[in-house]
């Protein structure tokens, strides 16, 4: 299969400036990298943080955004060629002593698509090879979903996983709790359900936590309350659900100051503190707690991509649902998402699908 040397794409030039479409040509591809052709991509509160909140990219503008990837391999190794694939947010090297050691995530030769290098708001993008998440087509087709739906696999439900299962250890029976029921929130809540644990869900906004009571979520609070009355909400279910007082894991996942705060003031004995959400702003909180409860704390930054088959697997027998928290727009509308994402003005997470009738016109031509 062979891709064109021609690709369609719309880039970032200045923060807080909308995004131009434009046409880039493709060079040698690399034999460790593979060519995808999108099927659909994200958009993220981190691709927000690019454009709107003051968040610098590694890769110098103009840039294409999008890190939330799906599609097929159109050039690559022969085994991947024609596959749909799930393209991973984060692809560590894989030979660093951070890699060798389990760590990942801290590589420092990661390639983050969308601010490495160009992202999947385009008609085409390249990654890394190694990594791609190989999907069931058959299974896709059975699970009623489409290709584009999975984009969110890429971040929104394979960052909560990570956290959940391989830093915060979660096992049937505990308690889970999340601060924050949008984007990552949404899976994750489902995640920890389908994974045994009883879950209870905050947010400051009702029509989340009602999306999510059929989705998972055992307990919903409004997270706007006093924190003192949360906490004995809490409490209370788990005495009643015959849950232990000690070991709560509890997942930061508004990106909110407030939703952090409110998720370190809920630390109790042998707690787990995940850190998945992300904010500029700074948090005042007393780490003593830490101590006192012997409780810890730890961020997430992304997944590694050999859990991502773990994911899909879930979306696929119907786990955790995708489509009710998904919605697809045609990728022209970007601006107009972004702008609305960005004043809380959506209530699913928007995957972009591309939609060029022919290259692009009267944008700005760059090399690769």
């Amino acid at each position: 299969m062979n891709h064109p040397r021609r690709v369609d794409c719309w880039q970032m030039v200045a923060p807080g400036e909308p995004m131009v479409p434009a046409t880039r040509t493709l060079g040698e591809i690399s034999p460790d990298d593979a060519v995808i052709e999108v099927a659909g991509c994200g958009v993220c509160h981190t691709d927000l943080g690019f454009l709107f909140g003051g968040v610098r990219t590694r890769q110098p503008l103009p840039l294409t955004l999008g890190h939330e990837i799906s599609g097929r391999v159109v050039e690559g190794p022969p085994a991947l060629l024609g596959r749909a694939v799930v393209v991973p947010a984060v692809t560590p090297c894989g030979t660093c002593a951070a890699c060798l050691t389990g760590r990942g995530a801290i590589c420092r030769k990661q390639y983050f698509p969308g601010n490495d290098g160009h992202g999947g708001f385009a008609s085409h993008v390249v990654v890394p090879a190694r990594g791609l998440c190989v999907v069931d087509e058959a299974a896709l087709a059975g699970a009623g979903l489409d290709l584009a739906d999975l984009a969110v696999i890429a971040d929104a439900a394979t960052t909560p996983y990570q956290a959940i299962v391989n830093a915060g250890g979660l096992a049937p029976g505990d308690l889970a709790i999340f601060v924050g029921a949008g984007g990552v929130g949404t899976f994750g809540v489902q995640i920890a359900h389908a994974l045994g644990a009883a879950v209870v869900a905050l947010d400051v906004d009702a029509a989340r936590l009602d999306a999510l009571a059929g989705h998972g979520a055992d307990l919903c609070l409004d997270a706007g309350g006093d924190p003192r009355a949360l906490r004995t909400a809490i409490t209370d279910f788990a005495k009643a659900r015959g849950l232990p007082r000690a070991g709560w894991k509890i997942f930061e996942t508004s990106g909110h100051p407030a939703g952090q705060t409110l998720a370190f003031s809920l630390l109790t004995y042998g707690a787990h503190l995940g850190i998945v959400g992300y904010t500029m702003a700074k948090v005042e909180v007393r780490l003593s707690n830490l101590m006192a409860f012997d409780a810890t704390a730890r961020g997430t930054w992304g997944c590694l991509p050999e859990h991502y088959p773990a994911v899909v697997d879930l979306a696929l027998r119907g786990a955790i649902a995708v489509t009710p928290f998904v919605e697809r727009r045609p990728l022209s509308s970007i601006n107009e998402t972004f702008t609305a994402l960005n004043a809380h003005a959506l209530r699913r997470r928007p995957v972009l699908v591309p939609d060029f009738a022919a290259p692009a016109t009267g944008g700005k031509e760059n090399p690769s």
